[in-house]
């Protein structure tokens, strides 16, 4: 009982890093990266939609994307979501037939700010996994009537070093993510 727990814990911690990694790639670097629109909502005839399911992603140059539309009617909507997108700082270009968005160039304050924000995502995945290390643990708890109390330790010991590790796992994906962010 106690090693399916500990399991469950595992597989919900590990997918918590994979969406703070996610989460991490929202943030641009010095290139364009068609990662940046990973989670962009466009309202499609009412109804927010990803990008992805509305338009192609093209990544002809360094700091240019091209946003190729599907449905020619959705080109305004799609322009106007990624011109109101925070944090991104480019004006996109509608020619008729695709949205055309040019990245402007990162100053070192810029760089600066993005830092910022990828360290307050990284303590919200931080603040994610603890959320569930406290459930886990109450999960634990719950069982000290069927298992024995030595049993309940010990699980609570592995399951602080799940924690750890997946802990761990973030702050490294934070140190690439801000070395990729400050690099010219």
């Amino acid at each position: 009982m106690i090693a399916d727990v500990l399991a469950d814990a595992t597989d919900r911690m590990g997918r918590a890093v994979e969406a703070a990694k996610e989460d991490f790639a929202t943030v641009r670097t010095g290139r364009a990266n068609p990662q940046l629109f990973q989670r962009l909502l466009v309202d499609y005839y009412g109804t927010p939609t990803p990008l992805q399911q509305l338009a192609s992603l093209a990544n002809p140059e360094a700091r240019t994307l091209i946003v190729t539309p599907y449905d020619k009617s959705a080109l305004k909507a799609i322009e106007e979501a990624i011109r109101e997108m925070p944090n991104l700082g480019a004006n996109p270009t509608n020619d008729g037939t695709l949205v055309r968005i040019t990245m402007p160039e990162l100053t070192q304050e810029r760089r600066k700010e993005y830092v910022k924000i990828v360290r307050t995502k990284g303590e919200d995945a931080k603040v994610r996994l603890r959320g569930i290390r406290r459930q886990v643990k109450d999960d634990l708890d719950s069982l000290r009537d069927e298992v024995g109390e030595d049993d309940i330790v010990r699980g609570e010991k592995e399951l602080d070093a799940i924690t750890k590790a997946h802990v761990e796992k973030i702050d490294e994906a934070l140190k690439h993510k801000e070395a990729e962010l400050l690099e010219v």
